[in-house]
């Protein structure tokens, strides 16, 4: 009987191991079907970032010697050392900088990531350092911070001036919109200051500053500028009170805690590039070739690119700041274009026929003051509402779905409750017209010899008194000013300035047509029956002290524990700038728990 049976349990016992592999299967395929998706590793997605960046389009390796004298490898040659050799070396590093340079093997995995696997990316940021770190280190400098900071931008941005994460961070520093707007930088419909170079670097040296500030240990502050400072607290309070990056490493977030390896290996690699055989790219422009001239009416870079003869991709790589290539200057609110030296004559000597200039495509200085005074808007932090989707919002703030998810970095179609959206303010036209809920500045330049400037609204800018001359005659007008044409203006930008059309302009000045010169005085007036030609007058302010001093009101505020300057901006809708500012703090001033503030209202 045992033997019959025998043949019947071999054969179940041979089946048990396909049943097993068949259970590990469907093991398998349900932790797929489960598996969280593993996101890429933003160091290597920025790196990536630099495949496509336009200015090194066409780029080749310079010839060998170009910035220093490489090393005999062949170019099929890829350098590869032993720990002892890349611990020796960052200990030398360690030994000639404040900054904690340690080896380990998270920091060697980020070597190779460099050094090797993308080595061709690396070759561009050595190139693209030519042009930031000179300006990195005048900043580092100024601040008395660590010169080394500068590799910090390498691994935020790969020194992609452009550069973009799914979060919203935007430009060299990647600064969030928040901790940007706490540190000065502005986000409108035509210019983000995130992607200015100059100003996001005098942003991130201050935030650092304050960071250090804060934590007294360089680690600390740069996982703080990673993932926030509440992050970091919560990791010391994990760790039992500690305030070492390898010891809180543990309790932080997986891309801080790999934010200070990826750093310290940057900084390597690109301190030992030659070693490694690592040739930069020349992007064909380097930081000294570069200077600003002041840009005071609306000019398109089209403009500049036709008549100057310079390349559209060279305009736009240095200045990324500029959203739709249109700087929207004004005499009152002026901006800074960088070009490269050797064009900042022809600018200066052409600037009044480049604002007057027509391009192929037909812009022209009337479309670009049309679109100026009618699409200026600023931005805002709005927090969801339940029951609200994309489209609802963006019909809200009258932006189109995919404006809105450009502006903040998204291609999701989906919005949660309570998450914090960007999004613009209302325009200058409604808020003229009295449908606007915010204050938004609108850029209108004010001729440099007219004796009137009109009431406005603007946060930004005081009026002065407008004199005008209280008369009366048959035509039925009963105050009237002068106004003398600067470059740049036509009869369109003169009657949005004081509120009128261009028909009255042609009647009040007897015009043949709409054409009018530089230096020519126009009168501008107002009538009893005509709402369209009013010009208001301010009362003249009291001597002594300016309005926005003398009405300034502040709130006190005590600090608490773990309090920081940039928290507090944010909280109370001011900049780090005004907190400095109205308590007189300097660079390294620290808060202290107990210590009572003042913050402008």
């Amino acid at each position: 009987m045992v033997l019959k049976k025998f043949p019947l349990i071999f054969f179940f016992l041979s089946l048990i191991p396909f049943f097993l592999s068949a259970q590990d299967t469907i093991r398998q395929d349900t932790l797929f079907r489960k598996r969280v998706l593993i996101e890429d590793d933003p160091v290597v997605s920025m790196l990536d970032s630099l495949a496509n960046l336009k200015i090194f389009e066409d780029a080749e390796f310079p010839n060998a010697n170009q910035y220093q004298n490489w090393s005999t490898y062949t170019d099929n040659d890829i350098p590869l050392f032993p720990d002892s050799v890349f611990r020796e070396r960052i200990a030398l590093m360690n030994d000639q900088s404040p900054f904690e340079f340690v080896y380990n093997g998270e920091v060697r995995k980020f070597i190779e990531l460099y050094a090797v696997r993308k080595r061709k990316l690396t070759a561009r940021i050595l190139g693209l350092a030519q042009i930031y770190f000179p300006l990195f280190e005048e900043q580092l400098d100024k601040y008395n911070m660590p010169l080394e900071l500068k590799y910090l931008a390498v691994i935020e941005s790969a020194l992609n001036p452009t550069a973009n994460s799914p979060a919203g961070a935007k430009g060299l520093w990647q600064f969030m919109y928040g901790t940007g707007k706490g540190y000065g930088l502005k986000v409108s419909s035509y210019v983000d200051d995130r992607y200015d170079p100059y100003k996001a670097t005098k942003a991130a040296c201050e935030h650092l500053s304050d960071l250090y500030d804060i934590y007294g240990s360089w680690p600390l502050a740069l996982a703080a500028y990673n993932s926030g400072a509440g992050n970091v607290n919560k990791a010391i309070r994990r760790s039992g009170g500690l305030k070492n990056f390898w010891a809180i490493k543990k309790y932080l977030p997986r891309e801080t805690s790999s934010y200070v390896p990826a750093f310290i290996a940057a900084s390597y690699v690109l301190t030992y590039a030659n070693e490694h055989k690592i040739r930069p790219v020349d992007p064909g422009i380097l930081y000294y070739e570069v200077d600003t001239v002041t840009v005071r009416n609306p000019l398109s870079f089209d403009q500049i690119s036709e008549m100057l003869n310079i390349p559209m991709e060279e305009i736009e790589f240095l200045n990324p700041s500029f959203k739709h290539w249109f700087i929207p200057a004004t005499s009152e609110n002026p901006y800074k274009l960088r070009l490269r030296k050797k064009y900042i004559g022809n600018f200066i000597n052409n600037e009044r026929a480049l604002y007057v200039y027509e391009t192929k495509n037909g812009r022209n200085q009337d479309s670009l003051q049309k679109m100026l005074y009618s699409n200026y808007r600023e931005t805002e932090l709005y927090t969801v509402k339940s029951g609200e989707t994309m489209a609802s919002i963006a019909k809200k703030f009258h932006m189109t779905v995919a404006d809105l998810k450009s502006l903040n970095g998204t291609k999701k179609n989906s919005v949660k409750p309570k998450k914090k959206l960007l999004v613009y303010t209302k325009s200058a036209k409604e808020k003229e017209s009295g449908n606007g809920v915010s204050s938004t500045y609108v850029p209108s330049p004010a001729p440099r010899d007219t004796s009137i400037k009109t009431s406005s609204s603007s946060s930004h800018t005081e009026n002065a008194v407008a004199k005008t001359n209280i008369k009366s005659d048959k035509t039925g007008l009963t105050a009237k000013t002068t106004h003398v044409v600067n470059a740049g203006e036509t009869l369109t930008f003169i009657a949005n300035k004081y509120q009128c059309t261009t028909a009255d302009l042609v009647k009040w000045n007897n015009l043949n047509g709409e054409k009018i010169m530089v230096g020519q005085k126009l009168t501008i007036a107002s009538t009893s029956s005509s709402a369209s030609g009013t010009v208001k007058s301010e009362p003249a302010p009291k001597q002594g002290k300016s309005a926005s001093t003398s009405t300034q009101k502040y709130i006190s505020y005590t600090i608490q524990a773990g309090d920081n300057l940039w928290d507090i901006a944010e909280k109370n809708d001011v900049t780090v700038a005004q907190l400095k500012a109205a308590n007189n703090f300097k660079t390294n001033s620290r808060l202290k728990p107990g210590q009572k503030i003042k913050i402008p209202k």
